[in-house]
């Protein structure tokens, strides 16, 4: 069968295939789930990184 002699090859090839499928299945359904909300720290750190990256230039 297609070359496989042994059972154990045979099973990794299963598995690979499966868990290609498995992710596509999972890209799928989250693929427009949508963001996380920004939160005000996430603001907070952003300015603050802005300034250094402009006070150092």
């Amino acid at each position: 069968m297609l070359g496989i002699a042994d059972k154990w090859v045979l099973l990794a090839y299963v598995l690979s295939i499966l868990s290609a499928i498995l992710c596509v299945v999972y890209g799928w359904r989250t693929w427009n789930k949508g963001d996380e909300p920004v939160k005000q720290e996430d603001v907070q750190w952003a300015k603050e990184e802005k300034e250094e990256v402009e006070e150092t230039l």
